[in-house]
């Protein structure tokens, strides 16, 4: 009787938030007989300066197959570009070595492209989890880019899931599985208690606050397509939250262009006034981190996780900017410019509202154990595009 080998699956981790965004997926692969995992990490999730994810990684007991340092320093357009080439030059010999029987690819960071040029130039069927959504920044024109190159689109809800229709793609080969990070929320919103010391767990800068009465939780990244105001943006966000007097959680920008404008406005904000009621943090654990939410009053700034975790836990999110236009969102997101006095008041407005109901846009819960079950059904014909 003739058996057939485990298919190889290459997961690309490039970037902290993704590992949480394929953390369940990961599981479920690994266990699946019918799959073999191979993890590859690369990029900022490499980087202790960014909160690199390997310790967790390791800590949850996935083995690394290859590591792609291709990060260039600089923050800004040219180093995106750069970084990006790096990636498909590195990438291509990590995936000539692995010789995986499909890639998988998550999301939208320009890290991303990469991966998905590598594999596509070099004939290999690729997977990618997240497409169809619709942000400002330049992640849309990636996500819509590497959409054009995947050959299979394991999305996160119904409206990318017709979108990438709309965009031309085979509707059998676009799934729905919801976002495999909502899996984790789901954990944390059956056993939602902040039961450790996050401060003595994960360290961070700042007094050591009460957060007994409620605090608030501040987010926020460059836009690349407005890189240059990077500084001026995150100032007038620290002159909102500051001027609130409520304990605050920062945490630290991503590597996009415009991080290092971030990052300066936060440290000469930090020195020029006195923050007694800031910690500022670089990471934590996914799940950690989705407790600290779960039990804030607010999340404020423009990451995606306001947009998607904190609907289905029901966090009040102000979200500031640009960076989230046109992506899908629940009810409990409160849209702002750049604006001290508009972002004061809708952090008020916020706090005040307390919890939503919770919203399923981006799926149940069950979305690693339903990636996995597709990769392992997925056929792949001669000629490496996917078929049924």
């Amino acid at each position: 009787m003739t058996t057939t080998a485990p298919r190889k699956v290459c997961v690309v981790v490039t970037a902290r938030p993704s590992y949480s965004r394929i953390k369940t997926a990961l599981h479920a692969i690994d266990a699946h007989p019918e799959l073999t995992l191979q993890l590859v990490v690369a990029g900022s999730a490499l980087l202790e300066r960014y909160g690199t994810a390997v310790h967790y990684i390791e800590a949850d007991g996935f083995s690394i197959a290859a590591r792609v340092f291709n990060v260039l320093e600089g923050e800004n357009l040219t180093a995106q570009a750069k970084t990006t080439g790096l990636g498909i030059m590195e990438l291509s010999s990590v995936f000539a070595n692995l010789q995986p029987d499909v890639v998988v690819t998550v999301a939208d960071r320009f890290e991303t492209m990469a991966t998905a040029i590598a594999a596509s130039y070099m004939n290999i069927p690729l997977v990618h989890i997240q497409g169809g959504e619709v942000t400002g920044n330049i992640d849309e024109k990636v996500r819509h880019a590497i959409t054009k190159l995947a050959d299979r689109h394991l999305v996160a809800s119904e409206d990318a899931r017709q979108r990438v229709i709309r965009l031309g793609e085979v509707p059998e080969t676009v799934v729905n599985t919801g976002c495999p990070s909502i899996d984790l929320a789901a954990a944390v919103r059956a056993s939602p208690a902040l039961d450790f010391d996050l401060f003595a767990r994960y360290g961070g800068v700042g007094e050591r606050l009460d957060l007994s009465g409620g605090y608030l939780v501040v987010m926020q990244h460059p836009v690349t397509t407005e890189y240059a105001d990077a500084r001026r943006h995150i100032e007038l966000t620290l002159a909102a939250v500051a001027s609130l007097n409520l304990p605050t959680l920062w945490f630290w920008p991503n590597v996009d262009a415009g991080s290092d404008g971030t990052s300066k406005g936060i440290r000469v904000y930090r020195e020029r006034y006195r923050l007694p009621h800031f910690h500022f943090f670089k990471n934590m654990e996914g799940s950690d981190f989705l407790r600290v939410l779960a039990n804030a009053r607010c999340l404020v700034g423009n990451s995606s996780v306001g947009i998607r975790e904190c609907a289905y836990l029901g966090v009040p999110v102000v979200n500031i900017g640009t960076r989230q236009d046109g992506r899908q969102r629940g009810p409990n997101v409160r849209d702002v410019p750049y604006d001290t006095e508009a972002i004061v008041a809708a952090i008020q407005q916020q706090v005040a509202h307390g919890l939503f109901p919770p919203s399923n846009v981006y799926g149940g819960g069950a979305a690693g154990a339903m990636i996995a079950a597709e990769l392992a059904r997925m056929g792949l014909s001669f000629s490496k595009r996917i078929t049924y």
